[in-house]
Protein backbone atom coordinates (compact mmCIF):
# COMPACT_ATOMS: atom_id res chain seq x y z
CA UNK A 1 0.00 0.00 0.00
CA UNK A 2 1.06 3.43 -0.93
CA UNK A 3 0.43 5.46 1.76
CA UNK A 4 2.07 3.05 4.18
CA UNK A 5 5.16 4.46 3.27
CA UNK A 6 4.48 7.59 5.04
CA UNK A 7 4.14 7.99 8.54
CA UNK A 8 4.85 11.12 10.88
CA UNK A 9 8.47 11.27 12.31
CA UNK A 10 8.69 11.25 16.00
CA UNK A 11 8.08 14.63 17.53
CA UNK A 12 10.84 16.81 18.76
CA UNK A 13 10.31 17.90 22.39
CA UNK A 14 9.25 21.94 22.25
CA UNK A 15 11.95 23.90 22.46
CA UNK A 16 12.87 27.20 25.19
CA UNK A 17 12.96 29.44 23.22
CA UNK A 18 10.50 32.03 21.87
CA UNK A 19 7.40 30.64 19.45
CA UNK A 20 7.35 31.74 16.09
CA UNK A 21 5.30 31.49 12.85
CA UNK A 22 8.00 30.60 10.42
CA UNK A 23 9.00 27.26 9.49
CA UNK A 24 11.36 26.14 12.57
CA UNK A 25 14.72 25.82 11.80
CA UNK A 26 16.10 22.15 11.73
CA UNK A 27 19.07 20.68 14.56
CA UNK A 28 21.50 18.97 11.99
CA UNK A 29 23.79 18.10 15.37
CA UNK A 30 21.70 15.37 16.05
CA UNK A 31 19.66 14.62 13.48
CA UNK A 32 20.03 10.61 14.43
CA UNK A 33 19.59 10.93 18.30
CA UNK A 34 16.28 10.16 20.29
CA UNK A 35 16.91 11.80 23.40
CA UNK A 36 14.99 15.35 21.73
CA UNK A 37 11.85 13.20 20.60
CA UNK A 38 9.08 11.62 21.50
CA UNK A 39 6.54 9.46 19.91
CA UNK A 40 2.37 10.92 19.80
CA UNK A 41 -0.21 8.40 19.98
CA UNK A 42 -2.55 10.44 17.74
CA UNK A 43 0.26 10.17 14.94
CA UNK A 44 0.60 6.75 15.43
CA UNK A 45 -3.13 6.10 14.95
CA UNK A 46 -3.00 8.37 12.18
CA UNK A 47 -0.41 6.79 10.24
CA UNK A 48 -3.23 3.25 9.76
CA UNK A 49 -6.22 5.67 9.09
CA UNK A 50 -6.00 4.64 5.32
CA UNK A 51 -5.68 1.20 6.68
CA UNK A 52 -8.69 1.28 8.70
CA UNK A 53 -11.08 3.26 5.85
CA UNK A 54 -9.20 2.54 2.78
CA UNK A 55 -12.16 3.95 0.27
CA UNK A 56 -11.58 7.16 2.33
CA UNK A 57 -7.73 6.99 1.69
CA UNK A 58 -5.77 11.05 1.93
CA UNK A 59 -4.93 12.87 -0.85
CA UNK A 60 -3.16 15.06 1.06
CA UNK A 61 -0.28 14.09 4.46
CA UNK A 62 1.48 16.29 6.92
CA UNK A 63 0.60 19.53 8.93
CA UNK A 64 2.42 22.75 8.57
CA UNK A 65 5.74 22.35 10.44
CA UNK A 66 5.41 18.53 10.98
CA UNK A 67 8.29 16.02 9.73
CA UNK A 68 7.09 12.89 7.81
CA UNK A 69 9.35 9.76 7.22
CA UNK A 70 9.26 8.41 3.80
CA UNK A 71 10.55 4.66 3.56
CA UNK A 72 11.80 4.01 0.27
CA UNK A 73 12.41 0.90 -0.85
CA UNK A 74 15.60 2.11 -2.67
CA UNK A 75 16.90 5.10 -1.22
CA UNK A 76 16.02 3.96 2.97
CA UNK A 77 14.14 6.37 5.14
CA UNK A 78 13.83 10.11 3.55
CA UNK A 79 12.76 12.61 6.40
CA UNK A 80 11.10 15.24 4.91
CA UNK A 81 9.75 18.30 6.31
CA UNK A 82 6.27 20.51 5.71
CA UNK A 83 6.98 23.82 5.68
CA UNK A 84 5.17 26.05 8.21
CA UNK A 85 3.57 29.42 7.01
CA UNK A 86 2.42 32.95 8.12
CA UNK A 87 -1.25 32.18 10.92
CA UNK A 88 -1.17 28.46 10.04
CA UNK A 89 1.45 27.11 12.56
CA UNK A 90 -0.32 24.57 14.65
CA UNK A 91 -3.23 23.92 12.69
CA UNK A 92 -4.37 20.53 11.22
CA UNK A 93 -4.81 20.58 7.42
CA UNK A 94 -8.35 19.54 7.78
CA UNK A 95 -8.84 22.93 9.99
CA UNK A 96 -7.01 25.23 7.21
CA UNK A 97 -8.54 23.19 4.25
CA UNK A 98 -12.41 23.99 5.76
CA UNK A 99 -11.31 27.70 6.19
CA UNK A 100 -9.85 27.68 2.82
CA UNK A 101 -13.52 26.40 1.23
CA UNK A 102 -15.72 29.50 3.53
CA UNK A 103 -13.60 32.17 1.86
CA UNK A 104 -14.75 34.25 -0.66
CA UNK A 105 -13.41 36.95 -3.11
CA UNK A 106 -10.33 37.51 -5.05
CA UNK A 107 -7.93 35.99 -2.62
CA UNK A 108 -9.10 32.59 -2.77
CA UNK A 109 -6.88 31.47 -5.43
CA UNK A 110 -4.32 32.78 -4.34
CA UNK A 111 -4.71 31.37 -0.21
CA UNK A 112 -4.94 28.21 -2.55
CA UNK A 113 -2.13 28.62 -3.91
CA UNK A 114 -0.20 28.88 -0.45
CA UNK A 115 -2.53 25.73 1.35
CA UNK A 116 -1.93 23.83 -1.20
CA UNK A 117 1.97 24.22 -1.17
CA UNK A 118 1.96 23.01 2.23
CA UNK A 119 0.98 19.65 2.13
CA UNK A 120 2.76 16.43 0.85
CA UNK A 121 0.28 15.00 -1.96
CA UNK A 122 -0.49 11.29 -2.68
CA UNK A 123 0.19 12.21 -6.43
CA UNK A 124 3.58 12.90 -5.95
CA UNK A 125 4.18 9.67 -4.19
CA UNK A 126 2.96 7.98 -7.06
CA UNK A 127 5.80 9.96 -8.89
CA UNK A 128 8.47 9.13 -6.47
CA UNK A 129 7.18 5.27 -6.39
CA UNK A 130 7.54 5.29 -10.13
CA UNK A 131 10.81 6.39 -10.41
CA UNK A 132 12.26 4.33 -7.82
CA UNK A 133 11.08 1.38 -9.37
CA UNK A 134 12.65 2.30 -12.85
CA UNK A 135 15.87 3.46 -10.99
CA UNK A 136 16.35 -0.30 -9.99
CA UNK A 137 18.95 -2.46 -12.02
CA UNK A 138 17.30 -4.06 -15.03
CA UNK A 139 17.75 -7.97 -15.53
CA UNK A 140 16.80 -10.68 -17.93
CA UNK A 141 14.16 -11.73 -15.48
CA UNK A 142 12.25 -8.90 -14.67
CA UNK A 143 8.43 -8.91 -14.99
CA UNK A 144 7.02 -7.05 -17.52
CA UNK A 145 5.41 -4.72 -15.05
CA UNK A 146 9.11 -3.91 -14.37
CA UNK A 147 10.04 -3.46 -18.06
CA UNK A 148 6.71 -1.15 -17.89
CA UNK A 149 7.78 1.22 -15.09
CA UNK A 150 10.99 1.98 -16.85
CA UNK A 151 9.82 3.04 -19.96
CA UNK A 152 7.23 5.30 -17.92
CA UNK A 153 9.84 6.78 -15.20
CA UNK A 154 13.04 6.50 -16.14
CA UNK A 155 15.29 9.38 -15.48
CA UNK A 156 18.35 8.55 -15.30
CA UNK A 157 20.53 10.93 -17.13
CA UNK A 158 17.13 12.87 -18.03
CA UNK A 159 16.05 16.65 -16.90
CA UNK A 160 13.70 16.73 -15.06
CA UNK A 161 11.43 19.97 -14.49
CA UNK A 162 8.47 19.48 -11.48
CA UNK A 163 5.98 22.07 -11.88
CA UNK A 164 3.78 23.41 -8.52
CA UNK A 165 6.85 21.56 -6.36
CA UNK A 166 5.51 23.44 -3.32
CA UNK A 167 8.35 25.32 -2.29
CA UNK A 168 10.42 27.81 -3.43
CA UNK A 169 12.82 30.64 -3.09
CA UNK A 170 12.60 34.37 -3.26
CA UNK A 171 14.46 37.40 -2.99
CA UNK A 172 16.46 36.40 -0.03
CA UNK A 173 17.74 33.45 -2.25
CA UNK A 174 20.16 30.95 -0.93
CA UNK A 175 23.23 28.78 -2.06
CA UNK A 176 24.56 26.17 -0.28
CA UNK A 177 28.02 25.41 -0.67
CA UNK A 178 28.06 21.59 -2.39
CA UNK A 179 29.16 20.06 -5.11
CA UNK A 180 26.59 20.34 -8.14
CA UNK A 181 23.69 21.29 -5.52
CA UNK A 182 21.98 25.03 -5.58
CA UNK A 183 18.87 24.83 -4.03
CA UNK A 184 16.73 22.21 -3.49
CA UNK A 185 12.39 22.34 -2.43
CA UNK A 186 10.63 19.63 0.21
CA UNK A 187 9.09 18.62 -2.67
CA UNK A 188 9.39 14.50 -2.83
CA UNK A 189 9.04 14.10 -6.55
CA UNK A 190 12.06 16.18 -7.47
CA UNK A 191 14.48 14.56 -4.32
CA UNK A 192 13.70 11.17 -5.72
CA UNK A 193 14.45 11.95 -9.08
CA UNK A 194 18.00 13.75 -7.91
CA UNK A 195 18.64 10.82 -6.22
CA UNK A 196 17.41 8.32 -9.35
CA UNK A 197 20.65 10.12 -11.03
CA UNK A 198 18.25 12.75 -12.88
CA UNK A 199 21.42 14.87 -14.69
CA UNK A 200 19.23 17.93 -13.71
CA UNK A 201 16.34 18.34 -11.31
CA UNK A 202 14.48 21.86 -11.61
CA UNK A 203 11.37 22.23 -8.70
CA UNK A 204 9.06 24.95 -9.29
CA UNK A 205 5.87 26.84 -7.39
CA UNK A 206 4.27 30.04 -8.11
CA UNK A 207 6.09 32.82 -6.88
CA UNK A 208 3.80 33.51 -4.09
CA UNK A 209 4.71 30.61 -2.42
CA UNK A 210 5.99 31.41 1.15
CA UNK A 211 10.43 31.46 1.17
CA UNK A 212 10.65 28.21 3.52
CA UNK A 213 14.44 28.38 3.58
CA UNK A 214 14.48 26.04 6.62
CA UNK A 215 12.60 23.49 5.02
CA UNK A 216 15.00 23.51 1.92
CA UNK A 217 18.18 23.08 3.48
CA UNK A 218 16.72 20.52 6.12
CA UNK A 219 16.20 18.14 2.76
CA UNK A 220 19.18 19.08 1.41
CA UNK A 221 21.27 18.14 4.34
CA UNK A 222 18.96 15.35 6.13
CA UNK A 223 18.51 13.46 2.91
CA UNK A 224 20.58 13.81 -0.29
CA UNK A 225 24.17 14.20 1.18
CA UNK A 226 24.28 10.87 2.77
CA UNK A 227 23.48 9.60 -0.81
CA UNK A 228 26.12 8.58 -3.36
CA UNK A 229 24.88 9.40 -6.81
CA UNK A 230 26.89 7.59 -9.82
CA UNK A 231 27.10 11.11 -11.49
CA UNK A 232 26.91 15.22 -10.38
CA UNK A 233 23.00 15.79 -10.35
CA UNK A 234 22.12 19.82 -10.49
CA UNK A 235 19.14 20.20 -8.35
CA UNK A 236 18.17 23.62 -8.22
CA UNK A 237 14.44 25.75 -7.37
CA UNK A 238 12.79 28.58 -9.28
CA UNK A 239 9.51 30.92 -9.26
CA UNK A 240 7.51 29.93 -12.15
CA UNK A 241 3.90 31.19 -12.77
CA UNK A 242 2.39 28.76 -15.48
CA UNK A 243 1.76 30.88 -18.87
CA UNK A 244 4.48 33.77 -17.78
CA UNK A 245 7.29 32.65 -19.89
CA UNK A 246 9.43 36.18 -20.91
CA UNK A 247 11.34 35.91 -17.89
CA UNK A 248 14.98 35.09 -17.86
CA UNK A 249 14.68 31.53 -16.37
CA UNK A 250 11.85 30.50 -18.99
CA UNK A 251 13.93 31.89 -22.07
CA UNK A 252 17.34 30.49 -20.72
CA UNK A 253 15.40 27.14 -20.62
CA UNK A 254 12.99 26.87 -23.47
CA UNK A 255 12.88 23.43 -24.84
CA UNK A 256 15.47 22.31 -21.73
CA UNK A 257 13.64 19.33 -20.06
CA UNK A 258 12.92 15.53 -21.19
CA UNK A 259 10.89 15.05 -18.02
CA UNK A 260 8.04 17.32 -16.76
CA UNK A 261 6.16 16.58 -13.27
CA UNK A 262 2.80 18.04 -12.76
CA UNK A 263 1.31 16.01 -9.69
CA UNK A 264 -1.73 17.60 -8.32
CA UNK A 265 -1.94 20.91 -10.59
CA UNK A 266 -5.43 20.64 -11.69
CA UNK A 267 -7.67 22.37 -9.36
CA UNK A 268 -7.92 25.75 -10.55
CA UNK A 269 -10.05 25.36 -13.99
CA UNK A 270 -9.12 28.88 -15.19
CA UNK A 271 -5.06 27.83 -15.07
CA UNK A 272 -5.59 24.51 -17.39
CA UNK A 273 -4.22 26.55 -20.22
CA UNK A 274 -1.57 28.65 -18.65
CA UNK A 275 -0.33 24.93 -17.71
CA UNK A 276 -0.56 23.53 -20.86
CA UNK A 277 1.58 26.33 -22.12
CA UNK A 278 4.14 26.21 -19.94
CA UNK A 279 4.51 22.14 -20.73
CA UNK A 280 4.85 23.04 -24.16
CA UNK A 281 7.57 25.93 -23.40
CA UNK A 282 9.53 24.09 -21.50
CA UNK A 283 9.68 20.41 -23.14
CA UNK A 284 12.79 19.13 -24.93
CA UNK A 285 12.35 17.58 -28.10
CA UNK A 286 10.32 14.04 -27.76
CA UNK A 287 9.99 14.98 -23.93
CA UNK A 288 7.17 13.49 -22.11
CA UNK A 289 5.46 15.19 -19.30
CA UNK A 290 3.86 12.91 -16.42
CA UNK A 291 0.42 14.50 -15.32
CA UNK A 292 -0.42 12.64 -12.10
CA UNK A 293 -4.04 13.42 -10.20
CA UNK A 294 -6.48 12.11 -7.44
CA UNK A 295 -9.72 12.96 -7.35
CA UNK A 296 -10.31 15.21 -4.28
CA UNK A 297 -11.40 18.07 -6.60
CA UNK A 298 -13.78 15.71 -8.76
CA UNK A 299 -13.12 13.89 -11.86
CA UNK A 300 -14.88 16.45 -14.48
CA UNK A 301 -11.43 19.27 -13.66
CA UNK A 302 -9.08 16.60 -14.09
CA UNK A 303 -10.74 15.58 -17.62
CA UNK A 304 -10.99 19.00 -18.57
CA UNK A 305 -7.13 19.82 -18.51
CA UNK A 306 -6.85 16.83 -21.01
CA UNK A 307 -9.45 18.50 -23.10
CA UNK A 308 -7.11 21.33 -22.61
CA UNK A 309 -3.62 20.02 -23.44
CA UNK A 310 -4.96 18.21 -26.52
CA UNK A 311 -6.32 21.45 -27.89
CA UNK A 312 -2.76 22.79 -27.06
CA UNK A 313 -1.01 20.54 -29.41
CA UNK A 314 -0.28 17.24 -26.89
CA UNK A 315 -1.54 13.91 -27.39
CA UNK A 316 -2.10 11.26 -24.46
CA UNK A 317 0.46 8.46 -24.96
CA UNK A 318 -0.69 6.14 -22.31
CA UNK A 319 -3.50 6.72 -19.52
CA UNK A 320 -4.98 4.69 -16.80
CA UNK A 321 -6.17 4.46 -13.55
CA UNK A 322 -4.37 3.10 -10.82
CA UNK A 323 -5.50 1.97 -7.24
CA UNK A 324 -3.48 3.44 -4.46
CA UNK A 325 -4.35 1.03 -1.26
CA UNK A 326 -4.49 -1.60 -2.91
CA UNK A 327 -2.69 -4.51 -4.61
CA UNK A 328 -3.29 -8.02 -6.92
CA UNK A 329 -2.44 -11.10 -5.47
CA UNK A 330 1.46 -10.73 -7.04
CA UNK A 331 1.90 -7.21 -5.32
CA UNK A 332 1.08 -5.58 -8.81
CA UNK A 333 -0.59 -2.29 -9.29
CA UNK A 334 -4.89 -2.84 -9.52
CA UNK A 335 -5.42 -0.34 -12.34
CA UNK A 336 -8.17 0.57 -14.16
CA UNK A 337 -9.34 2.18 -17.58
CA UNK A 338 -9.31 5.89 -17.61
CA UNK A 339 -13.18 7.54 -18.27
CA UNK A 340 -14.23 11.51 -17.96
CA UNK A 341 -17.33 10.04 -16.37
CA UNK A 342 -17.69 7.10 -13.95
CA UNK A 343 -21.38 6.21 -13.05
CA UNK A 344 -21.87 6.18 -8.90
CA UNK A 345 -18.99 8.22 -8.41
CA UNK A 346 -18.50 10.12 -5.36
CA UNK A 347 -16.26 11.59 -2.71
CA UNK A 348 -17.00 8.17 -0.40
CA UNK A 349 -15.58 6.04 -2.81
CA UNK A 350 -12.61 8.15 -5.92
CA UNK A 351 -10.64 9.15 -3.19
CA UNK A 352 -8.71 5.88 -3.12
CA UNK A 353 -7.87 6.08 -7.21
CA UNK A 354 -5.78 8.81 -9.08
CA UNK A 355 -5.25 8.99 -12.78
CA UNK A 356 -1.38 8.86 -14.42
CA UNK A 357 -1.01 9.86 -18.12
CA UNK A 358 1.95 10.16 -19.77
CA UNK A 359 1.83 13.17 -22.64
CA UNK A 360 3.95 13.77 -25.21
CA UNK A 361 3.68 16.63 -28.31
CA UNK A 362 1.22 15.95 -31.31
CA UNK A 363 3.72 14.86 -34.32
Amino acid sequence: MLHSRLRPAPRRKPSTTSPTTAAPAPDFHDADGISDVEESPEDVFGAFLAHLFPDDAPSFHGDPGQYLLYSSPRYGELEIMIPSYPDQTGKKSEEVATGLDKKEGANQAEDGRQLFAHFLWSAGMVVAEGVENASCQATENDSAAQKEAREIWSVDGETVMELGAGKLLESHDITFQLTDIHHLGAALPSLICALANASLVVATDHPSSPALTGAIEFNVKRNLLKHQTSQQTAVSIQPHEWGTLTDSFSQFHKGTFTRIIAADCYWMRSQHENLARTMQWFLAPGGRVWCVSGFHTGRAIVADFFETALENGFEIERIFERDLVSRDENGGEIRREWVSFREGEGPGNRQRWCVIAVLKRRE
